[in-house]
């Protein structure tokens, strides 16, 4: 199955959040399945329907968390036919609004009628990994 992970770091800075879409990317891998990431803040205009599945990460923005960068809104929704698509949404940065950061990362999607099958909060790139491993991807 083709898949999608996309990434949107909160500042210039996209070394923590590129890590951990690497390490989902490298667990989904191992499942035997093809991969590709983007960052959606230099591939704005990327359609995305042809994947059988989308993995969507952001980091919180601000000092305590809790809004994630506009631009995942913006991109989800010029990528394409997405609803339906089966996914997955996380977030990178841990604060004491991590919680909220990832539910807006869920209604972002949600909002373009994604399935969200999963959600997690991941600080680092082993985490990311197994998460990627224990995806269930599939079309059922």
């Amino acid at each position: 199955m083709r898949v999608c992970v996309l990434y949107a770091a909160a500042g210039k800075d996209t070394s923590k959040i590129k890590e951990i879409s690497d390490g989902i990317a490298q667990g989904i891998l191992e499942q035997g399945h093809q991969v590709d990431i983007f960052d959606m803040k230099k591939e704005d205009k990327k359609i995305i329907s042809f994947y059988d599945y989308i993995v969507v990460g952001a980091e919180g923005e601000g000092t305590f968390g809790g809004k994630i960068p506009s631009v995942v809104a913006q991109f989800l929704g010029r990528a394409g036919k997405i609803s339906g698509k089966r996914c997955t949404g996380f977030v990178t940065k841990p604060g004491l609004r991590s919680t909220k950061t990832l539910q807006a990362v869920m209604k972002a999607m949600e909002s373009e009628g994604m399935y969200l099958k999963n959600s997690v909060i991941l600080k680092k790139k082993d985490e990311a990994k197994a998460v990627g491993k224990r995806l269930h991807i599939d079309t059922n």
